[in-house]
């Protein structure tokens, strides 16, 4: 057996879970675990923002969803209070399973204490790499899900979350969002959001 890195083994467990994934999502003809498919996508923006994350940041933005699908959202009550009890819930909740794995993996409980701050966005706009995990959650977003968004809903609404989305990001996140891959219809959308 070659040896493992705790990093390499870190990502091994947290794929392993997202793999269990119940809900499906195609991309580019292949069936993935949604959750699974999202990680990906999260890592892969996280070197293109910031190739010179830590390990424990990068290991936050595979693990940023990690089995989301445990905790459901229709457990939790209708509208703005719940939704929100509900996003507080799942950030605790993918925290801690996170830094059970790190553990696992052979981290010290100093690095798994610091994937529970990212994780839980302790310090947003002014912990440096709370931000970058922020600027990458929106960046994925944008690139990977507004679309399918805007399917569901109205452009005054979907106007609302691009508003929403920029505010939470720093301006070397504005920077690449303007530089993603947009159809032109969301490229539209885009600079109406911002205007």
């Amino acid at each position: 057996m070659t040896h493992q890195t705790c990093f390499e083994k870190a990502l091994f467990l947290i794929d392993q879970a997202n793999s269990e994934d119940p809900n499906k999502e195609e991309w580019q003809g292949k069936n993935y675990p949604k959750e699974q498919l999202y990680a990906e996508r999260m890592l892969s923006q996280m070197q293109l923002f910031c190739p010179d994350a830590s390990e424990v940041l990068q290991i936050a933005a595979r693990a940023q969803h990690i089995q989301r699908w445990v905790l459901k959202r229709k457990d939790f009550p209708e509208g703005p209070v719940g939704y929100k009890h509900w996003r507080t819930t799942q950030g605790k909740f993918h925290a801690e399973t996170t830094a059970k794995l790190m553990l696992e993996a052979g981290y010290q409980q100093i690095d798994a204490d610091r994937v529970m701050v990212l994780l839980q966005k302790k310090q947003l706009k002014r912990d440096p790499e709370v931000q970058t995990l922020e600027d990458v959650i929106c960046l994925v977003f944008l690139e990977f899900y507004l679309n399918p968004f805007a399917a569901k809903h109205s452009e005054d609404k979907m106007l609302s979350i691009i508003q929403k989305t920029w505010k939470k990001m720093s301006t070397k996140g504005h920077d690449a969002a303007l530089k993603l891959p947009f159809t032109d219809d969301m490229l539209a959308l885009v600079k109406k959001a911002l205007s």
